[in-house]
């Protein structure tokens, strides 16, 4: 039996333990010379949080990025260390409840302010550039492509990272600008292969990604991956056994959400309304489908 709305973790409360940040989904706190970073079961659309969880979401995102982590471990170094609570500080134990399966403790990292986004696909943001002005990015794209067209080879697009609102997409040349070509060239780079290398993994399992985020930082002199890693919420994950460019794909997402909220009409403005039972269960079942058919195994 799925669970129930009410079984939910939107907030975390772990006293003794320092907040570090709270992001629209995740609390993280401080935990030594390490962080201890909680999956919750909130979620946003059109840049609120909703009043509403999704059952096992948290679960979902924490799980799978682990997996993608495990996965890239020769490919790159991660700031992952264990999701084990027996293996965190003595004291979280007490938490257990809050943390099974929705946490992770990881190393400290300096992390870059942007967001490296790989696009294999037309879609989202880079749609409505590209409509405007047959550029994504900066980066001139051929004639006469549609709305989730595959692109001629996966294109790096990386945008700044917005504390609250959108995040803005630019030019590889203003990140260049922002931290240097040496860098900005690494993490491009390294964008594109593990965007390649996950992209031929989730073919095998009947899954397209069409696009994705990455966040990186430093830990010491090491140029780390960190964050959440292709993710429902980081990425587009379509069923390619339905692909059909020329419109929107279904997506292993929030877009049940979405698509509520349009048919209220809400204004986009606070306070975000709160969802029915039944959009939140068939977003979690959506969720928790991405995780099993990646990993090949049950929540």
């Amino acid at each position: 039996m799925n669970p129930t709305v009410k079984q939910v973790i939107l907030e975390t409360d772990l006293p003794g333990f320092e907040r570090h940040a709270r992001g629209k989904v995740r609390d993280v706190y401080s935990a030594g010379d390490r962080l201890l970073i909680i999956a919750t079961d909130r979620i946003s659309a059109f840049d609120y949080i909703l009043g509403t969880g999704i059952p096992d979401k948290g679960k979902v995102l924490n799980q799978l990025s682990i997996f993608w982590f495990d996965f890239l471990k020769g490919v790159v170094p991660t700031h992952f260390l264990t999701a084990n609570v027996d293996e965190y500080p003595a004291p979280l134990a007490n938490f257990r409840d809050q943390l099974e399966g929705r946490s992770m403790l990881v190393k400290r990292a300096r992390m870059v302010d942007v967001e490296c986004v790989a696009r294999g696909y037309l879609s989202g943001s880079g749609w409505k550039e590209y409509r405007q002005s047959g550029t994504v990015c900066g980066i001139k794209l051929p004639a006469g492509l549609t709305e989730s067209s595959q692109l001629p080879e996966p294109i790096f697009t990386p945008s700044t990272k917005a504390q609250s609102g959108h995040d803005e997409n630019v030019s590889f040349e203003t990140v260049c600008s922002m931290i240097g070509k040496d860098l900005a060239s690494r993490l491009r780079d390294l964008t594109l292969d593990i965007y390649s290398r996950a992209s031929r993994y989730a073919s095998t399992k009947g899954i397209i990604i069409a696009d994705t985020k990455f966040e990186f930082g430093f830990v010491g002199d090491e140029l780390t991956l960190g964050d959440e890693v292709l993710t429902p919420d980081s990425s587009r994950f379509w069923p390619a056994d339905t692909y059909a460019p020329g419109g929107p794909q279904a997506s292993f997402d929030k877009q049940f959400v979405r698509d509520y909220l349009e048919s209220i009409r809400w204004n986009k403005q606070p306070p975000a309304p709160s969802l029915p039972d039944e959009i939140a269960a068939k977003t979690a079942d959506k969720y928790r489908q991405a995780y099993s058919i990646i990993t090949g195994r049950e929540l």
